[in-house]
């Protein structure tokens, strides 16, 4: 092994040729960057969506609707889903947005509402932003109560 015969190892070296380092290198001049243009320049970089000065997608489809800013969006839970975390054990007696988060019905942030699909027939205190009169008329019956956040 002498110095001119030495070279890295296989795989160890990802590079290509290196551009733009002048005409010896054979990638030198314009760089393999072609002419003019935008695409030559240093810095240059697309907008998102751009297609080449044809209208772009997003402003050929038609908009449509409204969106409320003021909207609040609840998370729904229902009463059979609260009855089945009774059966398998992981609900006691009360209810609140810590036992939502426990169970993954609902994230610390968001907004619960208790809707009235399903049969419940345990006694449990529950604690929600909002509740159906169904829901509602469900757990007093089940002889719970109901509190509003």
């Amino acid at each position: 092994m002498e110095l001119h015969n030495l070279k890295p190892a296989k795989g160890s070296t990802h590079l290509s040729k290196r551009v733009g380092r002048g005409q010896g290198s054979g990638k030198g001049g314009t760089a393999t960057r072609g002419h003019k243009g935008a695409k030559s320049r240093s810095g240059y970089s697309r907008k998102i969506g751009f297609e080449g000065g044809q209208m772009p997608l997003q402003r050929r489809v038609p908009k449509f609707g409204f969106t409320n800013i003021n909207r609040k969006e609840y998370q729904g839970v229902n009463l059979d889903v609260l009855q089945s975390l009774v059966d398998a054990g992981k609900i006691k007696d009360s209810v609140d947005m810590q036992v939502f988060v426990e169970n993954r019905l609902a994230r610390k942030s968001e907004l619960v509402k208790i809707l009235g699909r399903g049969e419940l027939k345990a006694k449990l205190n529950i604690t929600a932003h909002k509740f159906t009169a169904t829901a509602k008329a469900a757990i007093e019956k089940a002889g719970g109560s109901v509190t509003e956040l």
